[in-house]
């Protein structure tokens, strides 16, 4: 009888990937500390209005746009580069986390999340090229994928620890010291195991030029732009699970005769039966779809997020059996996640000029920043307007997905096209 070996699982990488994977482990272990509590403990211990704390955790969220905008452009320098922007990322993170653990006003909280938001906007273009510079191929979606299971873990195990830590010690203040000690962690970690990644071009002043008006050149490339108008849209879907999803299931949802959503002790169930399947299935969803090109992979997952979404708006609409089409729905949405997110780095990653890949790749994470900006209002909106239309919202949402697909599919032959007109200058 064949013995399983744990070496044939995992896929061959480079080890400055692995240390990178446990660095960023322990990073999203701290965020997950933080991540469901820190509402609680600004209304509830110090005293803020919910709308004060929706309006410092929206500042946050601008600052990460401009932090992924200069984290591109750092990556991409000769004096930064990948290494040095992820230690500056790191060490303002850390302060964020002390400052937010100090808070006792408004003013206090929009300082910890203004540094938070530009730290972390700051933190994936570089982790994330990284992650390219060392792999090539098909390597490199094995490689997203697992860096993207280490934060999928790391965050759950944040989640449960804090949660843990709140019901034994209701010491909501050390979760944000735990949090700056996960960065001062990854500091280290990146400081004494992580090499430089980025090479800097021998090539004429015009690569020079490139590099000076990188961002110019990633607006300006007509395919990066189509890809990052579908990118949008499944980062939206993406934002609707974590933001939108438990209110409908709680308030919209009717459990048999009694006309009242699933307990929270169930939505707890669901969600942390969908975190599973990411984790379970982020691995032999990348080795299954490894054959297929990166758009003709984002089809199959825009697919399969119809396939959920449906799903999920019939969870609603059902008189009975709404358990089993909310576990239904999960299920294609989980697959359709882990089919996503490492394809569509791995994508940018080949439109990306070597000498832009900071930039092309903080531009994808805008991408993730604006459809969070946009996709927890938009399904707010939807529940605000009933029943009736809380419904149908899911099933919009899966009627996108056929222009998703329509997108995709001009993007694949547009990638076609370039192949062809470079084969043709050879």
């Amino acid at each position: 009888m064949p013995k399983f070996q744990l070496s044939s699982w995992l896929p061959r990488l480079p080890p400055q990937v692995w240390i990178l994977a446990a660095g960023r482990f322990l990073s999203q272990s701290g965020t997950g500390f933080t991540l469901f509590y820190a509402p609680i403990f600004f209304v509830d211990r110090v005293g803020l209005s919910a709308t004060a704390v929706g309006i410092g955790l929206g500042i946050g969220s601008i600052a990460g746009i401009f932090g992924r905008v200069l984290g591109g452009s750092f990556c991409d320098s000769k004096f930064w580069g990948r290494r040095r922007t992820l230690l500056l990322a790191a060490m303002i993170s850390a302060v964020a986390s002390f400052v937010l653990a100090a808070t006792n006003n408004f003013g206090g909280l929009v300082a910890g999340n203004v540094l938070m938001g530009f730290g972390v906007g700051l933190y994936w273009p570089p982790t994330e090229t990284m992650v390219a510079d060392l792999t090539e191929g098909t390597q490199r979606q094995e490689a997203f994928a697992v860096t993207r299971l280490a934060d999928n873990l790391g965050l759950q195990v944040g989640i449960i620890l804090g949660g843990v830590l709140i019901s034994v010690t209701g010491n909501y203040r050390s979760l944000f010291i735990i949090d700056g000690i996960s960065f001062i962690v990854l500091f280290a970690v990146v400081a004494i195991a992580i090499w430089e990644t980025y090479k800097p071009s021998t090539a004429t002043d015009t690569s020079s030029k490139t590099r000076k008006n990188g961002w110019l050149v990633a607006l300006n490339d007509r395919t990066l732009l189509v890809y990052a108008s579908v990118n949008i849209l499944f980062t939206l879907y993406i934002s609707q699970i974590q933001t939108t999803m438990p209110l409908y299931f709680s308030k919209f949802v009717q459990v048999g005769t009694s006309g009242v959503g699933f307990s929270t002790g169930t939505i707890t169930v669901l969600f942390a039966f969908s975190t599973f399947l990411t984790v379970a299935l982020q691995m032999p969803v990348v080795k299954a779809l490894r054959r297929f090109s990166h758009p003709k992979a984002l089809m199959i997952s825009a697919l399969l997020w119809g396939m959920g979404f449906i799903a999920i708006g019939l969870t609603g609409m059902a008189a009975t059996g709404n358990l089993f089409l909310a576990v239904l729905g999960l299920s294609f949405l989980s697959v359709a996640t882990v089919a996503y997110t490492p394809f569509a780095s791995a994508l940018v990653v080949d439109l990306a000029p070597e000498s832009l890949r900071g930039v092309y790749l903080a531009l994808n994470s805008q991408c993730w920043a604006i459809g969070y900006l946009i996709g927890p209002p938009l399904g707010g909106l939807a529940l605000d307007t009933g029943k009736w239309g809380a419904d149908n919202f899911w099933l919009g949402l899966a009627v996108s997905v056929i222009v998703a697909i329509a997108i995709l599919q001009k993007l694949d032959r547009m990638l076609k096209e370039k192949i062809i007109a470079k084969k043709q200058l050879l």
